[in-house]
C-alpha cells in the first residue's frame, strides 16, 4: 500500500488555500518565538546571484568593526561566535525554522541579522514576520523559471518582498527610531524597479549606476581584478579585496555600501575589506599537495558560469577539468544541455555526472549536459565522459590532471547533501570528497 507525500497532497490543494497555509505557519513561527526580528536590525538580501558571498562579506565587516551578528542563508548559519555549514538544502528555511535561528541571534547577543531571502521563500510567505529594516538587490536574470512559470513571476515574487518592507511600520531599538531602508544595485538593469517604493531612504549604488530620481547615489569608481583579488575607489576611500573575480568586486561593494549605510566608517570597513576569508565553496581552492590547481565553486546557471571562466582563465597554465551536472525536480531543465555547451567549450575534458536529481532520472540528466559538450565538439570516452557516481567523476578528473593543469568542480560549492529521490538528502560535500581523493592519489603516487 502507498502513501502519497505531502507534496503530492499539495498539488490537489487550491492555490489560495495552500498560500493561507503557508502565511498562517509563517505568523504562528514569530509568535511562537516571540517576533525575535523585533529585537534586532535585520537586512534581507535578494537577487539572483550573489547573495551568500554578500551576506558572508557584510557578517565580516560587521564583526571586524565590533558589531556581533548572525546570518542565514545558502552557505549556513552563524549565531554570533558559532558558525554551522547549511545542511538542508534550502537557502531559506521554513517559517519556524528561520524563527527559531533569529532568536538564537537575539538571545546570542547579536546586535545584526542577515538573512538570504529567495523568490521561492517569499512565495510561500517565508519572510512574514521577519520585521526587515533594510532590503539589498544584488541582481536578477532569469532563474527558476519552471517553479515561477516565466521571468515577470520571478521578478514580481523578488519585488513582493520590497512592497512588504515599505508596509512594515520602522521599529524602534534602544530609544531609537530605526529608518526602513533599500539598497539596490543599479548597474543591474532591473534595479531602478525595486527603488519605487516608499520607504526612509533609498540608495543606489554601482560602478556605472542608472540614476532614479528622487533616490540617493553611491557610485564606486576605479574597479579592477586580478589573480590576487580586487579592487575600487569610493568616496576617496581605496578598498582591496582578497576574493576574485568581477562578479565579486560587486558582491564586496554590495557589502560596503549596506555597512555605510548601517553606520560603518569607511576606514573600519577598508580594513574589513582586506580580511575577508575565502567563501567556502565559492571558487575555493583545494591544496593538498598535489602539482595542480582545483577549484569548487557553486555555480550552476549559464551567468554565473560565464563569470567563472572569465576569473580563471588567467590562472589556468595548463588544461581545464571540468566536473558538472545539473539540477532536477522541474529546475530550469533547458540550461542542461547549455551549460554542456559551456563545458565543452571552456574545458579540455568534460566530465559530466550526477548533481541533485531529486525525482527525475539522473542518468537522462547527465545526458543532456553532455549532449551540449557534444555540440561543443568533445568526443565520448575520449575529452567527455559520463561517470553517474560523483565521487568516481571527481577521480576522474583527479587521475586527467597533470602539473599545471586546473579541476573545476562546479554545481555544489560547499553544500552538505545532495537531493534524490522521495525528498531523500544524502550526506556529501565537494570539497571533502576533492581532500579524500586526492590524499589517496598522493599516498599512491
Amino acid at each position: 500500500m502507498s502513501f502519497l507525500t505531502k507534496q503530492e497532497i499539495k498539488k490537489f490543494i487550491p492555490r489560495p488555500l495552500l498560500s493561507f497555509y503557508h502565511y498562517s505557519l509563517a505568523i504562528l513561527g514569530a509568535l511562537f518565538f516571540g517576533y525575535p526580528s523585533r529585537k534586532m536590525v535585520v537586512v534581507g538580501v535578494t537577487g539572483t546571484s550573489g547573495k551568500s558571498t554578500t551576506v558572508s562579506v557584510l557578517a565580516h565587516l560587521l564583526e571586524s568593526a565590533g558589531h556581533r551578528s548572525g546570518f542565514a542563508g545558502t552557505i549556513g548559519f552563524k549565531i554570533g561566535n558559532h558558525f554551522k555549514l547549511n545542511d538542508r538544502k534550502m537557502t531559506m528555511l521554513g517559517r519556524f525554522q528561520t524563527q527559531r535561528l533569529l532568536r538564537q541571534m537575539f538571545r546570542e547577543g547579536c546586535e545584526y541579522a542577515i538573512v538570504e531571502t529567495t523568490s521561492q521563500g517569499i512565495v510561500q510567505h517565508r519572510h512574514r514576520g521577519i520585521h526587515y529594516d533594510l532590503l539589498l538587490f544584488t541582481n536578477l536574470w532569469p532563474e527558476h523559471i519552471e517553479a515561477h512559470g516565466n521571468f515577470e513571476n520571478y521578478k514580481q515574487a523578488k519585488l513582493e518582498l520590497f512592497r512588504y518592507l515599505a508596509k512594515l511600520k520602522p521599529k524602534v531599538l534602544e530609544g531609537m527610531r530605526q529608518p526602513r531602508v533599500i539598497v539596490a544595485n543599479t548597474d543591474s538593469e532591473h534595479g531602478k524597479d525595486f527603488l519605487q517604493f516608499q520607504v526612509d531612504r533609498r540608495v543606489a549604488f554601482g560602478f556605472h549606476p542608472e540614476e532614479v530620481p528622487g533616490v540617493e547615489i553611491i557610485k564606486a569608481e576605479e574597479p579592477k581584478h586580478d589573480a590576487r583579488g580586487g579592487s575600487f575607489r569610493i568616496a576617496g576611500h581605496d578598498f582591496h579585496s582578497p576574493l576574485l573575480g568581477e562578479h565579486n568586486l560587486q558582491n564586496v561593494l554590495a557589502a560596503v555600501i549596506v555597512g555605510y549605510i548601517l553606520g560603518l566608517t569607511w576606514e573600519e570597513m577598508q580594513e574589513g575589506v582586506k580580511t575577508i576569508q575565502p567563501i567556502p565553496g565559492r571558487l575555493e581552492f583545494i591544496n593538498e599537495g598535489q602539482s595542480f590547481d582545483v577549484v569548487v565553486d557553486y555555480a550552476f546557471e549559464p551567468k554565473a558560469m560565464t563569470s567563472l571562466y572569465a576569473t580563471l582563465a588567467p590562472r589556468v597554465k595548463g588544461r581545464l577539468i571540468q566536473v558538472l551536472g545539473a539540477t532536477g525536480g522541474g529546475r530550469d531543465v533547458s540550461r542542461r544541455k547549455v551549460l554542456g555547451e559551456m563545458a565543452g567549450t571552456h574545458a579540455q575534458y568534460v566530465i559530466t555526472t550526477n548533481e541533485d536529481p531529486y525525482d527525475d532520472d539522473p542518468y537522462e540528466i547527465m545526458d543532456e549536459v553532455a549532449s551540449g559538450a557534444v555540440v561543443a565538439g568533445k568526443i565520448l570516452d575520449k575529452n567527455l565522459f559520463k561517470i553517474l557516481d560523483r565521487r568516481q567523476a571527481i577521480y576522474k578528473a583527479l587521475s586527467l590532471a597533470e602539473s599545471g593543469d586546473m579541476v573545476l568542480i562546479t554545481g555544489k560549492g560547499s553544500e552538505q547533501a545532495m537531493a534524490v529521490e522521495k525528498r531523500r538528502l544524502l550526506a556529501w560535500d565537494d570539497r571533502r570528497v576533492v581532500r579524500d581523493e586526492l590524499k589517496k592519489m598522493l599516498r599512491h603516487a
